[in-house]
C-alpha cells in the first residue's frame, strides 16, 4: 500500500509530539487546585497537592529499590487511599500496577503472582494472610529458586490495628513508613512510548488459568477522557468508590478523576445504608455498580436509606445487562443511571446507551426497555460491530439476527501476558472478539443476548462455569455435572449446579447431601465461584452425549431467583 500522502513534509520533534499517558492529569490537578480534597477515607482528608506528593514519594521509593521498566507491583486491597496512589505512583516509577481482585483465594493469587512475576507486593492488613498464603504456595512449588518479593503492608485506621501490627512482626514493611524514604519532590518521567504498559489485570479464568490483560498509557488516557465525556463529568463531580478499583482499574475512573479535578470518596464495603449516607453527608454525585450494588439500593430498608435525595445522583452500571425493572426502579428513586458494556480487554466500559431526548415522552416500561440495551461506542473506542463469526460480514440491523460483538480501536488491550494462542483468537481478522453475542437494532444500539462461553457473573464479576463443574465432579459422590447461571437477587447471578449422583438420595437427604458439595466446593474455589443452589436428576444430552446447557439454564429459570445468597 502507497504510503498517504500529505500537505506537508513536517516531521515530529519534542515540541509538538508526546507520548500520551494519564500520569499528567495529576500533575495538572496539583496545579490547578492545590487545596481540593482529592481522596477522602473516614477521617483521612488528602488534597490534590498532598496526593501528588505521596505519589512522588511511592515512585520515588520504589524506585530506590530498582522497582521501575520491567516490574510488575501487585496491590490487594479494597477501596482505600493507597490502592488510589498505586495508579499514579507505580507507573511514576516506570512499573506495571497489577490490582488483585480480593475475592480471590489463595491458589488463585498465587498464580497471578507468579505469572506476573511480581516483584512487590502492597496489601492492606486484612488481606496480609491471602498474600502470605499465596506467597507460601509459590515457594513450596518453586523449592530453592523462589525469590520472595517485597512485602509491603497498608494499615487502615478504620480496622482493627492488631491486623496491622500481627504482620508487621513478620517483617513486612508498613505502607506510610516506606513512602518516607521517598522524595516528595521525585522527578518522575513519563513514558516515551505510548504504547508502554501501564497495568495488568486479570480475566476470571472463564476457560482455564486467567488471562493477564496488558493496557497500554495511551488507551488509559482516551478511557480516562471518554469516561468523563459519555458521563458529562465536571470537576464538581464527587465520585463515591463502590466499584472496586481492582476491577478493570475502576473502570479507568482512577485517572479519570485526577483529569476532572474531582473528589474520590472511598468505601471500604459498600452498603446500601453506606451509600446513602454518603450522598447525604459528603456531596456525592457519582458512582458506578454493576446490577448487585442497584439492586442493593432498591430492596434496602427504610432504615438504611435516606429519600428524598437531595440532588440527582449519577450512576453508571455494567457487569450484567441490568433488568429493565431494575433501571426503572432506580430512576423512581432519583437516581439517573447510564448504562454501559465493556470487558477488562476494552479498559472496562466501552459502549453507552447513549439517551435520546425523545424517549423522555415514552411510557415507563418502553424507556427501560431501550435504556437496558448496551447501546453505541465510547468516543474513544473506534469500531463496534456485530459480525457473523465466521465470515465477519456485518448482522442485519434488525434486532433479532444474532452475531459476535467485535470491537477495533485505541481502547484494546495490548494483548494477553505470555499467552499467544489467547491473542491469535482474540484479534483473529484485525478485530478484537469479545466473545459475547447480540444483535444490532434498526438504530444502530446493539444489545447482548448471550455469553457464548456460559461466563456466569456475580456481582460485577465473571465465573467460569468450566471451572466450577471442576471442582463440584471432584465431590466423591458426584457422577456428573454442569453449572449455569441461576438469577440471584443479591448478586444477579450465582452458579447453579446440576448433578447426577452416582448412587441414589432419597428427598430428605438431598438438603444434606446439598449443603456438603457446597462445602466442598468452597474449599476448593473463590467464596464467590461456590454454587447457591444444587439440583440432582439427570442430565439432559445430545446424540453425541454433548449436555444441554440451554436446557439446564431454562430449568434454572424455572427454579426462579436464589432469594437470600449464601456468598
Amino acid at each position: 500500500m502507497a504510503a498517504e500522502r500529505d500537505i506537508d513534509d513536517l516531521p515530529r520533534n519534542d515540541a509538538n509530539y508526546t507520548a500520551l499517558t494519564p500520569l499528567w492529569f495529576l500533575e495538572r490537578a496539583a496545579l490547578a487546585h492545590p487545596a481540593r480534597a482529592s481522596v477522602v477515607h473516614g477521617s483521612l482528608r488528602y488534597t490534590w497537592a498532598d496526593t501528588y506528593r505521596r505519589c512522588r514519594r511511592l515512585a520515588s521509593a520504589l524506585a530506590r529499590r530498582s522497582v521501575g521498566h520491567g516490574s510488575t507491583v501487585a496491590v490487594i486491597a479494597p477501596n482505600i487511599p493507597a490502592i488510589y496512589e498505586a495508579h499514579f505512583g507505580v507507573p511514576m516509577a516506570g512499573a506495571v500496577v497489577n490490582c488483585v481482585n480480593i475475592r480471590l483465594n489463595a491458589p488463585t493469587v498465587a498464580f497471578l503472582l507468579e505469572h506476573s512475576s511480581a516483584e512487590v507486593v502492597m496489601v492492606d492488613q486484612e488481606f496480609f494472610s491471602l498474600a502470605i498464603d499465596s506467597l507460601k504456595i509459590i515457594a513450596d512449588q518453586k523449592k530453592g529458586s523462589f525469590k520472595q518479593p517485597l512485602v509491603i503492608v497498608i494499615g487502615d485506621h478504620t480496622c482493627d490495628p492488631s491486623a496491622l501490627q500481627d504482620a508487621l512482626r513478620t517483617g513486612a514493611i508498613e505502607y506510610e513508613k516506606f513512602l518516607e524514604t521517598g522524595d516528595p519532590e521525585f522527578a518522575w518521567k513519563p513514558p516515551q512510548d505510548e504504547w508502554k504498559s501501564i497495568a495488568l489485570g486479570y480475566t476470571s479464568g472463564t476457560t482455564s488459568n486467567p488471562k493477564g490483560v496488558v493496557l497500554h498509557h495511551r488507551g488509559a488516557y482516551l478511557m480516562s477522557l471518554s469516561g468523563a465525556l459519555v458521563w458529562k463529568m465536571n470537576d464538581s463531580a464527587v465520585y463515591l468508590w463502590t466499584l472496586p478499583m481492582f476491577h478493570c482499574n475502576g473502570w479507568c475512573y482512577t485517572w479519570t478523576l485526577a483529569a476532572i479535578c474531582g473528589t474520590s470518596i472511598c468505601l471500604r464495603q459498600v452498603t446500601a445504608k453506606a451509600i446513602f449516607s454518603a450522598i447525604a453527608n459528603q456531596g456525592v454525585t457519582h458512582f458506578c455498580g454493576a446490577p448487585v450494588v442497584l439492586n442493593t439500593i432498591i430492596n434496602a430498608p427504610p432504615s438504611d436509606t435516606i429519600l428524598p435525595l437531595p440532588r440527582v445522583v449519577d450512576v453508571m452500571t455494567a457487569g450484567a445487562a441490568p433488568p429493565p425493572s431494575v433501571l426503572a426502579s432506580m430512576s423512581k428513586l432519583g437516581f439517573r443511571v447510564a448504562h454501559t458494556y465493556g470487558l477488562s480487554e476494552t479498559y472496562g466500559p466501552s459502549t453507552v446507551c447513549a439517551w435520546k431526548p425523545e424517549w423522555d415522552i415514552l411510557p415507563d416500561d418502553e424507556r427501560a426497555r431501550l435504556h437496558a440495551r448496551q447501546g453505541i461506542r465510547y468516543v474513544g473506542m473506534e469500531g463496534l460491530d456485530v459480525v457473523d463469526p465466521k465470515t465477519m460480514v456485518p448482522v442485519p440491523a434488525d434486532g433479532s439476527t444474532l452475531g459476535e460483538i467485535v470491537m477495533r480501536g485505541n481502547a484494546i488491550m495490548k494483548g494477553y501476558l505470555k499467552n499467544p494462542k489467547a491473542n491469535a483468537e482474540a484479534f483473529e481478522n484485525g478485530w478484537f472478539h469479545s466473545g459475547d453475542l447480540g444483535v444490532r437494532h434498526p438504530d444502530g444500539y446493539i444489545e447482548v443476548k448471550d455469553r457464548a462461553k456460559d461466563i456466569i457473573i456475580s456481582g460485577g464479576e465473571n465465573i467460569s462455569s468450566l471451572e466450577v463443574e471442576k471442582a463440584v465432579y471432584m465431590h466423591p459422590a458426584v457422577l456428573e455435572a454442569s453449572v449455569v447461571a441461576r438469577a440471584d437477587e443479591q448478586w444477579g447471578e450465582s452458579p447453579c449446579a446440576f448433578v447426577t449422583l452416582k448412587g441414589s438420595v432419597d428427598g430428605p437427604n438431598e438438603a444434606a447431601l446439598a449443603g456438603n458439595i457446597m462445602r466442598f466446593c468452597r474449599e476448593r474455589l473463590p467464596g464467590y465461584w461456590v454454587p447457591k443452589s444444587v439440583v440432582f436428576g439427570p442430565l439432559p444430552k445430545t446424540a453425541t452425549g454433548k449436555i444441554k446447557k440451554h436446557e439446564l439454564r431454562a430449568k434454572a429459570k424455572e427454579l426462579g431467583p436464589v432469594r437470600k445468597s449464601r456468598m
